[in-house]
């Protein structure tokens, strides 16, 4: 079954994470695609919202491909398998890297104008994409959540394949994820409307 939008998608997350409203979490979205599931999920449990910064490494001629990913607080994610596999080291993306790393720090200044991060320090966090694909972005903003001083990680999406599941299962200590299909082509295919997200809808989106 396909969500209408990344918002009603949001509201049926908000509703299966009713029972952490108690514990008065900080939602967090992936810019830009998941800051408007997120906000569903902030607005349904009362919570404050904000965004955590990752940027996916792609491979050479393969962009799609992740071969990592980025983080605030230089925060590095490899995905040694894709690298194994293309026959690739790390430092063989070197300049792609730092390219990635800039425009974090660009978007922390675009999206966050004139206001601090969110401490998350002892918090519970709830971690909210509009979907996993491979996971190596979700997995950046885990270990930078954890790097801030997050006491209890949640990773929140509507959609990821079933043979990723378990792995972001280890890796959050809590896990909720809308659907799993065995069989996957792409994030959006799961979605009726799934168009881009601007900017200024993300900043409109954090407006307290």
């Amino acid at each position: 079954m396909r969500f209408q939008d990344r918002a009603a998608a949001g509201r049926e997350l908000a509703e299966r994470l009713a029972h952490l409203a108690k514990r008065e979490p900080i939602v967090l979205g992936l810019p830009r695609g998941g800051v408007p599931v997120a906000a569903e999920i902030a607005r349904g449990l009362h919570a404050p919202l904000d965004i955590v910064l990752v940027r996916k490494v792609g491979a050479p001629d393969r962009a799609e491909l992740a071969a990592g990913a980025v983080g605030e607080d230089g925060v590095t994610v490899r995905n040694t398998a894709v690298l194994h596999e293309l026959g690739l080291s790390w430092s063989d993306l070197a300049d792609q890297v730092e390219h990635e790393r800039d425009e974090v720090r660009r978007r922390a200044e675009s999206l966050r104008p004139g206001r601090n991060r969110v401490s998350l320090k002892d918090r519970t966090v709830i971690i909210v994409d509009d979907g996993i694909a491979t996971g190596s972005t979700v997995v950046a903003a885990l270990r930078v959540v954890r790097r801030l001083g997050a006491g209890w990680t949640v990773l929140a999406v509507p959609v990821a394949p079933a043979d990723v599941v378990p792995a972001m299962a280890e890796l959050a200590d809590e896990l909720v994820c809308l659907r799993a299909p065995a069989r996957f082509r792409a994030v959006g295919q799961w979605f009726q409307d799934f168009s881009q997200v601007s900017d200024e809808e993300v900043r409109a989106l954090l407006q307290p």
